[in-house]
This record gives C-alpha cells, sequence and structure tokens, in this order.
C-alpha cells in the first residue's frame, strides 16, 4: 500500500465451510478480504472422518468424503463467480476443524469463521468451533457475524488496551489501508480498574484520565507517521464495560480489531473477558490479533 512504511505481514486467508448459511456468510467475506490482500483464498472442510472410522461404516465414511468434496468444489465455483481472478485452493481435512484451521494458517495465515455452525443450541452467537478456534489462535482469526452483505461505513475501529497492542493497531491500520477507510481507535478505561476504591477514585479520576489520553495520543501519533495516507481518529471513554462500549461502537465499523491476551483461569490462552464478549456481541466481523510473548495484560 502506498504511504505505508511499516506492518504487519498479511497472509493467505483460510476459511472453514461446513455447509451452514454463516459459513457461506463467512466464505464471502473471506473472498473479499483475499481479493483486497492480492493473497490466495484457501477453503477448508474438516469432516473429521479420522474419529469417526472407529464407529461408521465404510459406507458412511465414503458419503462424508464425497459431501465434503462437493461441499468445497461448489463453494470455490460461487467464489469464482465473484472474484474470477481470486487464486483459491481448497482442502478436505480428515481431521476436526480447529487444529485444521491453525494447521493451514501455520505462521501466517488469517482464519475466517462464521459465528455458527450446523450444531445445535441455535440460540448460541457464537458456535463451538469459531469459540475453540478463537481460544487457541496463535495466528489472526476473524469472526464473521450474519450471512448476508454488509453495509459499508469506511470505518475501522480498534480496541487500544495499552502499549501491547501497538501490533494490533499497525494491523487495524493495514486493513483501514485496504479498504481505503478511516482508522479510529478507541480506548476504553475501567474506572474500578484503575484506582485501588472508589474513595480515591473521585480525587483522582481526572489525572487517571489524563494519563489514558496520553499514552493513546502518543500511539496515534505513530500510527499517523508510519501510515501517512491514512486518516486516524483517537477517542477515550471512561466506562465500567470495555466490551460494551466497543460492541455499541461496532455498529459504525467495517472491521473490529482487537488483541488477544491470556487471562488467567478463562478461556483459552488468547480469550480475556472483553474479547469472549466481542465474539458475541460486536456488530460487525471481528479481527482477533493474539498476543506473543510475555506481555499478556489483563482484561476487563
Amino acid at each position: 500500500m502506498e504511504g505505508i512504511t511499516a506492518g504487519p505481514e498479511l497472509g493467505t486467508v483460510i476459511v472453514g465451510v461446513d455447509g451452514s448459511d454463516p459459513a457461506r456468510g463467512a466464505v464471502l467475506w473471506a473472498a473479499a478480504e483475499a481479493a483486497r490482500r492480492g493473497s490466495t483464498l484457501h477453503i477448508v472442510h474438516a469432516a473429521d472422518t479420522d474419529s469417526r472410522a472407529v464407529y461408521a461404516s465404510v459406507e458412511t465414511l465414503e458419503r462424508v468424503r464425497t459431501a465434503g468434496r462437493e461441499l468445497l468444489d461448489d463453494t470455490a465455483a460461487a467464489v469464482a463467480e465473484l472474484h474470477p481472478d481470486l487464486p483459491v485452493t481448497t482442502e478436505f481435512s480428515r481431521s476436526a476443524p480447529v487444529p485444521s484451521l491453525h494447521r493451514a494458517a501455520g505462521v501466517h495465515g488469517t482464519i475466517v469463521v462464521g459465528n455458527r455452525g450446523l450444531g445445535g443450541f441455535t440460540s448460541l452467537m457464537l458456535g463451538s468451533v469459531g469459540l475453540k478456534a478463537a481460544a487457541s489462535a496463535t495466528t489472526p482469526l476473524v469472526v464473521v457475524r450474519g450471512t448476508g452483505p454488509q453495509v459499508e461505513t469506511g470505518s475501522v475501529l480498534a480496541g487500544v488496551h495499552d502499549e501491547h497492542d501497538l501490533d494490533c493497531v499497525r494491523y487495524a491500520a493495514c486493513e483501514a489501508g485496504l479498504r481505503k477507510a478511516s482508522l479510529r481507535l478507541l480506548h476504553v478505561w475501567n474506572l474500578l480498574h484503575s484506582v485501588g476504591n472508589v474513595v480515591s477514585m473521585l480525587d483522582d479520576v481526572e489525572e487517571i484520565s489524563g494519563r489514558h489520553a496520553e499514552r493513546l495520543t502518543a500511539m496515534a501519533a505513530l500510527i499517523r507517521e508510519e501510515f501517512p495516507d491514512l486518516t486516524v481518529h483517537a477517542d477515550l471513554e471512561k466506562s465500567f464495560s470495555v466490551a460494551g462500549v466497543l460492541a455499541e461502537a461496532s455498529q459504525d465499523a467495517d472491521l473490529l480489531v482487537v488483541g488477544g491476551r491470556r487471562s488467567p483461569g478463562y478461556i483459552g490462552r488468547t480469550l480475556g473477558h472483553a474479547t469472549h464478549s466481542l465474539l458475541h456481541h460486536a456488530r460487525c466481523p471481528v479481527l482477533l490479533i493474539p498476543r506473543h510473548g510475555n506481555d499478556q495484560g489483563s482484561e476487563s
């Protein structure tokens, strides 16, 4: 992209399909994303036939394999109609969906999943495959909400927790550049987590708010320097619910980018309370960027 002097490597886009409507929506989103990146779209159907072999007949397994390969062919053909110049590859995996997707992503790939699958409990807002894939993600992962085309807003939203989210924000900047959209950095600080108790909070709230604002302003300045063609907005909000503010703001975004971190005793090595809630309640696709190393901060 012109004007970009820094940024992460945006690799191949990997999307999981299972024949469900949310998966079809994820494929359409993933195909458009791969086209924007100028990369390959890799479509994976994981039938988990290896574990089924213990109790299923040979005939049943063959029907599963045939249906899976037909699904891949039909999906690739549908993508080709919309994006005739997009390189598309397909993979039928005999393993379970989550390890199959992570294996296909390798080191730099981006995994895309729908927010629901073919399983039961239709009242759930995030299917088990999406949740497990996000919880164990080591590469970027997108959960696409909904099944139909989305109205573009021309804005990418990045949730900023602290200075360790700089790589996440750089990723969001790249995504905004691909879409020719603006980038909004939104830092939500939880009042009760910023001070020892409510009494001291009443005296110190303005000073604390100022420190948060300074860090956000510095990050925005750095992103503007690295991405000079990008319009960057930086907003600070105080709230008792980080996820609630970000979810509400996501209705005006084409993509919400958040950093995943370890939250001891919670779901997996990537999902903390806020990210888990956003995968369920965000109004737009959510791009989760896992943190690496020893900078895994706490989440509100």
